[in-house]
């Protein structure tokens, strides 16, 4: 069933070209991501979808009646109400059956109106709407329903946003950057809330393992032209590769032809027979294939970074409070050449502060943190780029100079920097104003590499930058050699650049060596083993005998634990495996096979540590 068309519509600001004359529809039960790159529209498309925005020609055609909820990256929520008053200070349809139904009560004679209401109270679910949006606010972690949105953090305020959408029961959701300002927990929640739910979405994100296991529709917008993938990102990933090359072989094919037919042009044939005019109609055709050029660049950076000495950056028992909430306490680490750390923790848990004691733009309560004398910290914080109007973006990096100094005594002009950061040369004369949220966090980035850091810090980087740039990140810091300090709720770059996390938890901070996906599957073990010693102590209170356990089951009990988790980590592995690379056919059903001889050998090894456990005292 089509809920919904976009026709041929496009839409410009000025010169500047969003996107144009594109067109694709939207089904029932489909959940569809939308990819491009930063500053093609992405947020635009939405608007226009949700009916806040029009475009400059085509339309949106929609299946009547449909209920179209919207979840904005501006969260339009009135600061002076409660969270509770924020659920009905809103258009949610079921709070005008609720109030239909209310005035039907107040004039009982006319029971057909009270029928009608009655009727459309059971249609609709409404007699528990009050238990439902509590539930739905008790999941997303906001009990306190008396708070004031302006008490609510960013991530509370996201969470409100999401249950207000939710609770419309829509057709069809429409999500901007849904995981933007949500922690890992939230993620988790809202990942498998998804999978779960008969709900058509819409969304544009560039969480890559929310792609992967929420849309079974990846719709792209690449160089003006629009094309669709049914199934997950690992999917798309593999079709627009072979697209890709399809592609690069065509425009191989057109550049022989067009050599060819160069030197039949070159020789000016007289004759204009009409067999020659539509060859000669042909050539400039094949001339543009050859010539086409995709818009793609690498990052390339061998910044010139100043050489860390033995002493970088030192934590000695440090504490920090604000108020009666204790963030941070007595907390010790010595940084060390090559470190490479993600810092994970719920919102509020004191991820930014820890970085603001690093940088001293905070001061500890108490102990001290010393940093080195060859220490060059490079901040990206979230606050982003400080714009001043009627700036450029190549005024932006000649504030640090017009050339920037490279390894081997090289050095790269300001427009060359940018180009790197994928500002064609039109681009870096545009007004930063008019550059959008990604494009604008890309010329931050910018500006915090080009200073030359040797130790890095990024607090969520991954917010508002597109799959593109993401890659780009991702590979330049892969090969970035000082040290590497960020915050992230983006999985899928925690696992591919950090090698361990600072987990913070009501003040503590644990060290785990790991990425995030070991540390999942380490939390997976410790619910399962914590659930095990439930049941042994129940099995215990219930049983009227206790069974003697030899020597070698004492030993055997004892090696289960640290055998589940190396299988843990192994099945993590392989599902990893799966998800980020390009696998032959044959590997693939290799790899299949060692994934469910590991799965059964966990759920042999819970089994057995079970049986060992109810036999212990």
């Amino acid at each position: 069933m089509n809920y919904l068309s976009i026709e041929n519509i496009s839409k410009s600001f000025g010169e500047r070209v969003l996107f144009e004359g594109i067109s694709f529809g939207i089904n029932k039960d489909q959940k569809i991501a939308f990819v491009a790159k930063n500053g093609t529209g992405k947020t635009t498309l939405l608007n226009i979808i949700a009916g806040l925005d029009s475009s400059d020609t085509g339309q949106i055609v929609q299946r009547k009646g449909l209920n179209i909820a919207y979840l904005s990256q501006k969260m339009d929520l009135n600061t002076a109400l409660t969270v509770e008053q924020s659920i009905f200070d809103t258009d949610n349809p079921i709070l005008k059956i609720i109030e239909t139904y209310e005035k039907a009560l107040e004039n009982p004679d006319d029971t057909e109106a009270y029928q009608e209401a009655f009727d459309a109270m059971e249609h609709h679910n409404a007699w528990d709407f009050e238990t439902q949006y509590k539930q739905i606010l008790f999941k997303l972690k906001l009990e306190n329903l008396n708070k004031k949105v302006n008490e609510l953090s960013g991530g509370q305020q996201k969470r409100l946003s999401l249950a207000i959408c939710l609770l419309q029961n829509p057709d069809l959701l429409i999500l901007d950057e849904p995981t933007n300002h949500l922690d890992l927990e939230m993620i988790e929640w809202l990942e498998t809330y998804f999978q779960k739910e008969k709900i058509t979405l819409f969304m544009v994100t560039h969480d890559r393992y929310f792609l992967e296991r929420v849309c079974n529709e990846i719709i792209e917008l690449d160089e003006g032209e629009i094309y669709k993938y049914s199934g997950n990102y690992s999917h798309f990933l593999e079709k627009k590769e072979a697209r890709l090359a399809v592609e690069k072989a065509t425009q191989e094919k057109a550049k022989n032809l067009y050599n060819k037919e160069l030197d039949w042009m070159r020789r000016q044939p007289k004759a204009r027979t009409t067999k020659s005019k539509s060859r000669i109609d042909d050539f400039y055709v094949t001339q543009e294939k050859a010539h086409k050029k995709r818009q793609d660049h690498q990052v390339q950076l061998e910044i010139n970074m100043q050489r860390l000495g033995s002493k970088i950056v030192e934590l000695h028992n440090v504490s920090k409070s604000f108020g009666d909430l204790t963030v941070l306490k007595n907390f010790d680490y010595v940084f060390k050449k090559g470190d490479r750390i993600g810092i994970i923790g719920k919102n509020g848990s004191g991820k930014t502060t820890l970085l603001n004691l690093i940088t001293e733009e905070l001061q500890p309560d108490t102990g001290k943190v010393v940093v080195g004398e060859t220490v060059k910290i490079g901040y990206y914080s979230q606050e982003g780029i400080d714009i001043k109007p009627e700036q450029k973006v190549i005024d932006v990096i000649r504030e640090f100079g017009e050339f920037i100094p490279l390894t081997k005594g090289r050095s790269l002009s300001a427009g060359g920097l940018l180009e790197r950061f994928l500002f064609n040369r039109k681009q870096q004369y545009d007004y930063v104003e008019k550059l959008s949220g990604g494009e604008q966090k890309r010329l931050y980035l910018c500006t915090v590499l080009i200073q030359n850091p040797n130790f890095l810090i990024l607090d969520e980087p991954t917010n508002d930058l597109d799959i593109i740039t993401l890659n780009v990140l991702e590979n330049f810091l892969l090969d970035f050699p000082g040290v590497l300090l960020t915050v992230s709720h983006d999985r899928y770059f925690m696992d591919k650049i950090i090698d361990h996390l600072f987990v913070l938890k009501e003040g503590k901070i644990a060290d785990f060596p790991g990425d995030y996906t070991d540390y999942k599957a380490y939390q997976d073990i410790q619910t399962a083993t914590t659930s095990n010693k439930v049941k042994k102590t129940d099995a215990r209170d219930t049983s009227t005998q206790k069974l003697k356990v030899s020597y070698q089951e004492k030993k055997e009990f004892e090696t289960i634990e640290k055998d589940l988790a190396n299988l843990a980590k192994k099945k993590s592995e392989i599902e990893k495996a799966f998800v980020e690379a390009s696998i032959p056919e044959e590997k693939m059903f290799e790899m299949g096979q060692d994934l469910e001889s590991i799965i059964k050998q966990i759920e042999e090894k819970e089994e057995r540590w079970l049986e060992l456990s109810m036999m212990m005292e």
